[in-house]
């Protein structure tokens, strides 16, 4: 079997015949809004969300991808009818840039509204309600000392920063409100900028450990990620009460009535509070994750198989992410995982095929690997006939998942309705759907009957888009 390499590459090629052209144009670039609303998006098939790596935002844990805002977009995105596509800004200060360069359609991230921010963007309605608070460290021999004790050591009013140095990020909210903290006390806090490379998560982990003596953040996030650290205080206010919302290009009317509709609506919902309070309450869950191994913000780890995984994706020639995600897909990477169906394993694999590909217990993740993947590659070369590498492994996906005669009688559909035959994505998917149909799967030339269509449907797209979301964060 030939190496598949699934790298999905964009291609930038210059036109400019000289650098001060180039140069020209990106500032053109960056001054000009693109022209894409509801409408272009909707053909398009997909919202491009902006956001960042965070530990409440979006981030992978134990091969799931999660986050506040990831889950807030997929439902969104169930309520636009249009695929998610998640765009990473590696500094949180280029966010509006990318918005209105065109690299996204949505910033989805905790923005505070503020006045100088609308004069570029235009910000949904608000998402929810947030304070700004100083993370500081407790005295060191603080577990001794009363409470009152504490406190006279510690900062507990904005006016005693006056003549000391806060750390927070240049074109953060919490920049803009130290600097009006300065207008209003009549005392210079000195404002000490940090990379906007950096996440919350590792600010806050420098205040922790001494590297930074004081750091701003809002208070959910501040709550639930100082409760990794029992040294740190977040008790002191800094702002008022604060709206914390998304935002998009002020030429996205559209955009911002359907996202601002949905707000509305779902913000009242049990699903919403339920979301919310994983994120920014759930203390427990918070620090089973950050101790894990397998947090895509502290490591590059998807499951335990992962050197498995690698060993047997490297002999079939596939991206062991991939490999991955179909285990995920399978059994969410639990060994003893069993259908109604009676497949078995990582894999799944069913008890016929694992008899004929020798697997004498299927509950061995190894055993699993090395059978499933060998499946992988006896159905990759039923498919020889589709020439398309990536519909390739879609349709091995499919027939993975279904079995290689349904995919046959797909086909036949395909043809008949005058889709492409050798084109899984909006061809034979389609088709595929057809055969929970009596009228197609009873109908004259189609041999082995009913499927349920949108199981093989919903499993090569889901497989794909997790591929898509580990390739995002995890390097090969």
């Amino acid at each position: 079997m030939k190496y598949i390499y699934l790298l999905f590459l964009g291609i930038l090629m210059s036109c400019s015949s000289s650098p001060e052209k180039s140069k020209k144009n990106i500032e053109q670039n960056e001054l000009i809004p693109v022209e894409v609303d509801l409408a272009e998006i909707k053909k398009r098939g997909k919202l491009k969300a902006l956001t960042t790596y965070s530990g409440t935002t979006y981030f992978l844990y134990k091969g799931k991808t999660m986050g506040f805002e990831y889950e807030l977009l997929e439902r969104l995105c169930k309520k636009l009818d249009v695929g998610l596509e998640m765009v990473i800004a590696q500094d949180e200060n280029e966010l509006m840039d990318m918005l209105i360069r065109g690299e996204g359609d949505i910033i989805a991230y905790g923005y505070t509204i503020l006045n100088d921010r609308q004069t570029k963007i235009q910000f949904t309605d608000p998402l929810y309600l947030s304070n700004q608070v100083l993370v500081q460290r407790k005295p060191a021999n603080w577990r001794r000392m009363k409470l009152h004790q504490i406190e006279e050591q510690m900062v507990t009013d904005p006016i005693q920063l006056i003549g000391d140095t806060v750390s927070v990020k240049q074109n953060s909210s919490y920049a803009s409100r130290l600097a009006n903290l300065n207008k209003e006390l009549g005392g210079e806090i000195y404002i000490d900028t940090i990379p906007g490379t950096l996440t919350t998560e590792e600010i806050i982990a420098m205040v922790a450990n001494g590297k930074l003596k004081y750091t701003v953040v809002d208070q959910n996030i501040g709550y639930i990620n100082a409760s990794n650290y029992s040294n740190l205080d977040i008790s002191t206010k800094i702002s008022f009460t604060q709206q914390i919302a998304w935002g998009v290009r002020k030429n996205s009317p559209e955009l911002l009535k359907e996202v601002n509709n949905w707000i509305t609506s779902f913000s009242k919902t049990t699903d919403y509070h339920v979301i919310y309070n994983k994120y920014y309450k759930n203390k427990r869950r918070y620090k089973a994750r950050v101790k894990s191994e397998f947090y895509s913000i502290g490591d590059n780890k998807i499951s335990p198989y992962d050197e498995l995984i690698k060993k047997y994706a490297e002999k079939i020639g596939w991206d062991w992410r991939l490999v991955a995600s179909i285990a995920y897909q399978e059994s969410q990477f639990k060994p003893q995982s069993k259908s109604w169906a009676g497949a078995r394993g990582l894999m799944q694999i069913m008890p016929a095929t694992a008899e004929s590909l020798k697997i004498t217990d299927p509950t061995d993740p190894q055993e699993s690997l090395r059978g499933g993947t060998a499946y992988l590659t006896e159905v990759w070369g039923k498919h020889e006939d589709i020439t398309d590498s990536i519909q390739r492994i879609k349709f091995t996906l499919a027939s993975y998942n279904c079995g290689y005669a349904h995919l046959k009688d797909a086909q036949r559909i395909a043809e008949r309705k005058g889709l492409h035959p050798k084109i899984w994505d909006n061809n034979v998917e389609l088709a595929i759907l057809d055969l929970s149909s009596p009228k197609y799967y009873n109908s004259e030339g189609i041999r082995y009957g009913y499927v349920r269509g949108t199981e093989p449907y919903n499993y090569v797209r889901q497989i794909f888009e997790r591929y898509e979301h580990y390739t995002t964060f995890i390097k090969k």
